[in-house]
């Protein structure tokens, strides 16, 4: 029979998070941390071994025990355990942790920081003290209930200066809406679509606005012949156009599923010698903007007149912004418009319900401003 696991003391095990956090994992073999290195050595060892070592693997593993959502995510940038953040100085994670609540840095250190952290060292206390098998958790016993999916449209009713305006949340691959008169896609500023055999939104929209015969071959690749000529009548073919700037072409064939407009915004700048981009959420705001005064001058020359945008998050891919950051950018431009009395039928549509997520509690409509809390 297996001795039964040393469960660590939770405020031993607090105080070390803590301790982590202001140094960060990219620093965690020169750190102190008996109480976290112990509840590594009660856990059997695995596959493989993090960067910073089994405490580090133990951390990674009970911040994957949160559930998700803005605890998690918060926690994943406090300790450096998000993609890309290892090395990001404390201030660093701790103002992107708060941009995660929506707060002031200042609030999220003296309110939110320490129930994060709490959770985490919770969650280390538990696993040394239920165990973790060598490989896998078991299979959770058979629940005969239903078994419900995610919706894949939602609703939301966010207020705006004094008004309550319905947002439609869509959770499938941009290929898939229906009956909305206008869809944004990101481009690059020389208004280049990607391949269509790839998955961006850009490139989905190619794919899916091109004509093909009965057994697949092309016939008409209309989006991308478009914006071709677009760029041709306006002088700019080849050349680089200013970050913002908006191309309009028709939806190609996904005008049999009521798309009418596709509206190409220009916020990739290519680095030099690179597949890379770089995207600045300014220069999505300004394109936002310029797609609704676009959709203001263009709206009356059609019958019906256009109403309704859908918006992706745009620079939230390969252009290295998080989706709560390319938000933000998108935002500031929708509920200024919203804000001046605009009755456009706003929605966005993103892939994932984690995102679906963030959107919708940063779209709460009792969510209190930032003064008030």
């Amino acid at each position: 029979m297996p001795p039964s696991p040393h469960v660590p003391d939770h405020g031993a095990v607090l105080a070390e998070v803590r301790k982590v956090r202001r140094a960060g994992v990219v620093r965690l073999r020169a750190l102190d941390v008996p109480a976290l290195a112990g509840a590594a050595r009660e856990l059997p060892r695995g596959d493989g071994e993090s960067p910073g070592g089994p405490v580090e693997k133990v951390l990674r593993l009970a911040v994957s025990r949160m559930g998700g959502g803005t605890l998690q995510t918060a926690a994943e940038y406090s300790l450096g355990l998000a993609q890309g953040t290892r090395d990001w100085p404390a201030a660093d994670r701790r103002r992107r942790a708060a941009q995660v609540y929506g707060v002031s840095v200042e609030r999220f250190r003296k309110h939110h920081e320490l129930m994060v952290l709490g959770q985490v060292a919770e969650q280390v206390v538990q696993l040394v003290a239920q165990g973790v098998p060598r490989r896998e958790a078991p299979a959770p016993p058979y629940d005969p209930s239903p078994v419900r999916m995610p919706a894949a449209h939602r609703t939301l009713r966010p207020r705006i200066d004094r008004r309550t305006v319905p947002v439609t949340l869509h959770v499938h691959s941009v290929d898939l809406l229906r009956d909305i008169d206008v869809v944004v896609s990101p481009t690059n500023i020389y208004f280049a679509l990607p391949a269509p055999y790839k998955s961006s939104v850009s490139a989905t929209l190619r794919r899916a606005g091109a004509h093909r015969d009965p057994v697949g071959g092309l016939v008409d690749d209309r989006i991308d012949d478009e914006l071709r000529g677009w760029t041709a009548r306006h002088g700019a073919p080849g050349r680089a156009a200013q970050p913002g700037t908006v191309a309009v072409t028709s939806a190609g064939a996904l005008a049999d599923q009521g798309i009418r407009r596709i509206y190409h915004v220009a916020v990739a700048v290519p680095r030099p010698e690179t597949n890379d981009y770089d995207v600045q959420p300014a220069d999505i705001t300004r394109g936002v903007a310029r797609v609704f005064a676009l959709l203001a001058e263009e709206s009356g020359a059609h019958d019906p007149p256009l109403r309704s945008v859908c918006l992706p998050l745009l620079g939230a891919g390969r252009g290295g912004l998080t989706p709560l950051e390319s938000f933000g950018a998108l935002w500031a431009a929708v509920e200024a418009e919203l804000a001046r009395g605009a009755d456009w039928d706003i929605h966005f549509v993103v892939r994932r319900h984690a995102r679906a997520d963030l959107l919708e509690r940063l779209l709460a409509p009792h969510a209190p401003a930032e003064d008030d809390r």
